[in-house]
Formats: structure tokens, sequence, C-alpha cells
């Protein structure tokens, strides 16, 4: 029995909050988490994403009622086919550019497609990201789950319908999704081929970023994230099941579908949310504000106001500061930012960042607008304009991150990137203000 069809999907919106869904009437327990006989005959489990003794703010968990539980499985041995990218390459402190990784011609599904571009932590740290680009061309059969860290999946092109223990997420190009660490999940393709980002966050889970002088609205708002309802696979056969284990994957066989959640509350779930009602802010005066401005998501440190990883996009917006630069400053800065394109163009690079590209900026590494788009900057007539029908990304970083061997040698890697700043003359006048 298979509770759900793609063109029935529901959610429930909010973010941080208690959730709690039922696939069948009664199916989830009244006041008590762990019945000596559970609704339906089913199973009470526990999914812990953070340690059961912190802070309740900070306490990630949900509680599960499945048909059987997790730990009904055989031993795990390491698979034959790994994630392609190897190990980290030579430190290198140089700006750095890929054009799009291309789909493979062979079946791929979307674990084998993922290709390792940059870390800045072994999967068993306690903090840091690794970020990867994704590839494929047909629907999972197996089902996975990452025991390294969550996962910020950022699509570029190619719908997915993810089927999770906890229930269905639709997630288009211009969409985000989720995954808390150790869910189970298989991700199905709704169109011939699919290509996307994903940061695998090994510190504190996500969350929307404090308001601070803001006030109590604009960004992203709690409302327009959404989680799914309960769903399950009630199913007999043989399922692979898969993990990511410190950076390996490892793999047995089970003789049901692990995707068997009758019911299940808690704030430990899988959710999306759509770029597109991020709420804009930005200056109406002069000048404009820090990149800070457009934070979507963030994982903290132990240090205030110092990320682990900060999820930042670049949108469809107004433009009306009055005698100001208008493109991003040129800059340098601590932080270290992997930057990908969803659609369009990005509004400081004339060419060569491409949608399904990226781009690598370290600790201290000048940066800015290239040269042309520079120029036509400073000889614009300033009228209100909007920058339409384009969506870019950082995931920006307090660590530094180092490019994958694979990153660094792959025919992707563009050669010249630092010619783009090449031709930026030199206008000063000293006799002239």
């Amino acid at each position: 029995m298979n509770v759900d069809s793609t063109s029935a999907v529901a959610y429930q919106s909010g973010f941080g909050n208690e959730f709690a869904s039922e696939a069948l009437p009664g199916a989830l327990p009244v006041g008590q988490n762990s019945p000596q006989k559970a609704p339906y005959g089913l199973y009470a489990e526990l999914f812990s994403g953070t340690a059961f003794t912190m802070a309740r703010s900070e306490q990630r968990r949900t509680w599960l009622y499945r048909i059987r539980p997790s730990a009904l499985h055989p031993a795990f041995e390491r698979l034959e086919r790994q994630l392609c990218g190897g190990p980290l390459g030579p430190v290198t402190p140089n700006r750095l550019r890929w054009s799009p990784l291309e789909i493979p011609a062979e079946p791929t599904d979307f674990i084998d497609g993922w290709v390792a571009m940059v870390a800045n932590s072994a999967s068993e740290k306690p903090a840091g990201i690794s970020v990867y680009s994704y590839r494929a061309n047909r629907s999972m059969e197996r089902v996975f789950f990452n025991a390294d860290g969550e996962l910020l999946l950022v699509p570029e092109q190619g719908r997915l319908r993810i089927v999770t223990e906890l229930g269905v997420l639709l997630v288009e190009p211009l969409e985000i999704a989720v995954l808390p660490r150790g869910l189970k999940f298989r991700v199905e393709l709704l169109d011939s081929q699919a290509r996307g980002y994903l940061a695998e966050n090994h510190g504190a889970p996500l969350r929307i970023p404090d308001l601070g002088p803001l006030g109590s609205n604009g960004l992203a708002n709690p409302r327009d994230f959404l989680a799914p309802v309960a769903h399950y696979e009630e199913q007999q056969g043989p399922v692979q099941l898969v993990q990511k284990f410190l950076g390996e994957l490892w793999g047995c066989q089970l003789q049901h579908s692990p995707l068997d959640v009758v019911a299940w509350h808690g704030n430990n779930v899988p959710y999306k949310y759509d770029l597109r009602r991020f709420n804009t802010i930005g200056t109406v005066s002069f000048d404009h504000p820090d990149p800070s401005i457009f934070t979507v998501l963030t994982s903290p440190t132990s240090v205030p106001g110092m990320a682990n990883l900060d999820f930042v996009i670049f949108p469809p917006r107004w433009m009306v500061a009055e005698n100001t630069f208008r493109p991003p400053w040129f800059h340098r800065n601590l932080m270290n930012e992997f930057m990908g394109l969803i659609q369009g163009e990005y509004d400081a690079k004339a060419e060569g960042f491409l949608p399904g590209g990226a781009s690598l900026h370290s600790c201290m590494s000048a940066h800015g607008p290239d040269a042309e788009t520079c120029a036509k900057a400073i000889a614009a007539d300033l009228a209100p304009s909007k920058i339409d029908n384009t969506m870019a990304f950082m995931f920006e970083t307090s660590q530094v991150l180092r490019p994958t061997r694979h990153a660094l040698e792959c025919p992707q890697l563009q050669a010249d990137y630092d010619k783009c700043w090449a031709t930026l003359p030199s206008t000063f006048t000293p006799n002239r203000r």
C-alpha cells in the first residue's frame, strides 16, 4: 500500500515549530511519546538531530511511528562505487571558477551523480561544510541517508520528487530543500535529467537568521517554509539502503521499504522553501547593505555572528540608491564564498559565470565586478532599475574551503578567470576631483 501520489502532496507551513502528521486516523499517540502499545501495532522511534542535553531552543527531534523499526537491518558493507571528487587538492589562495559540469551519458541516479567540489572539514568533525555538484538522469531505486551532515539541496535544472520517511517534497529550480542528518530518502526525477548544488552541513542545524533592527518581518518568513505530511510505503521485496558514513558509501539489503513512517511529531523534519518568496531588504537612499542582508538560512557557531554556513541569495530586486556604485563593491573579507547561479546572469559578472557553474573566493581573496561591469556601472544613468530574471546564491563559511583534487583538475575549471579583472584601468586624476 502506498498512500500518496505525485498529484496529491500536502504540506504544513512554519519553521522550527513542533509539527505533527498522521497518514491514518489515530496513528499518532496522544499524551505519550512511547506507549506500551502504539496504535495500529506501530513501533515508536526517536529521531534525534541534536544532543539530548542541548538547550530546549536548540533541540531538534522527531518521534516516528513506523511499521518496522530502523534497527531491522543487516550489516552494512562498503560499496565498490564511491562518490566522485576524491581527496582535497593542494592548498591554493587563488580565485577559482568552474563552468557547469556535464550530466553523464550513462545511467546515473542522484547519489552516483555527486561530485565533491570543496570542503573545509573532515566528515567526522562537528563543524564545517562540504559542497557538491549533483547530476542525474534516472530516478533512485534505492534509499539513502547521510550520517555525515544535514543536506541543503539547490536545484539548477530538473524537478525532483523527494520521498522521505516523513513525507514527500516536490522541489523545482528556484526552490530549495533541507534534509536532516540521518533522514532516509529517495530522489525521483520528474524530468529527464537534473543538476544542482549540495551543501553538506556538519555543524549546527540550519535556521532562519534573527532580524535584529529589521523587526519582526522581512527576508525569509517562517510561514513560507513547508514540511511534508505523513506518507508511508508498505511493500515487501529487496530494497538497498545506502548510507554515507565518514565520507564513504556503505550499503545493505532490506526486505521492506524503510520509508514506512505512518505518523510523526517533532521539529527535526525535512522542509522546502521557494526562493521567490524571499522579501528582499535594500537601501532607499545611498550605498547598499552588506550581502548578509540576503541570508535565507544560517548555521551558527559558538562565536556570535560568525557562521558555520550562511545560505545567501541574490534575487530579482529594485536598485534605487542615489550617487552609488550599484554592483557588489570590490571587497576582501574574512568569510569564504562558494557561489552558484540558478538562472539568468549575475549582476557583477558580464560573462563566464553560467547557470550550473560555480566560483570560489577564499578568505581575504580580493574580488568584485569584472572590468566590463565596472565600466558600465560608473557610467550608468542612476534612474531606478530592476535586476530581473536572475537568481544567484552563496554558500558562505568562516572556515577556508579547499577544492578537491577533482575540482582542480577537471576541464570545467576556467584557467583564465583572473583575466576578467585584468583590463581594469587606472582612472586616478590627482589634479582633478
